[in-house]
């Protein structure tokens, strides 16, 4: 199952950066596979897995705020391991190039 979250911290003036390293430093401890993007992460893994995960992300945010918005986004198929990257190259193979990441 593929995931794509975001968490936007609100109230905290307009740098958010010191609170999505933290939940970044979260994922990245995770040892779930993961990729980040301007807007938000992509994790791979199992459902329970990746919503506690999530959860955790989120109440670290609410701890330094009162006010988190946060947007979930998934991908579920069955049968298909490694999608992270295999999505992506799936892709590519169609278009014949390598994509920008």
């Amino acid at each position: 199952m593929l995931v794509e979250f975001s968490i936007v911290p609100i109230g905290l003036g307009s740098s958010i950066g010191d609170q999505l390293a933290e939940v970044l430093k979260i994922v990245d401890t995770s040892g779930m596979p993961y990729k980040i993007n301007p807007m938000g992460t992509v994790i791979e893994g199992e459902w329970d897995d990746v919503m506690k995960l999530i959860k955790k992300c989120h109440n670290t945010v609410m701890k330094t705020g009162e006010r988190a918005l946060t947007t979930i986004a998934i991908d579920d198929r069955k049968g298909k391991p490694n999608r992270i990257d295999e999505k992506v190259k799936s892709i590519e193979k169609r278009i014949g190039k390598a994509l920008k990441k």
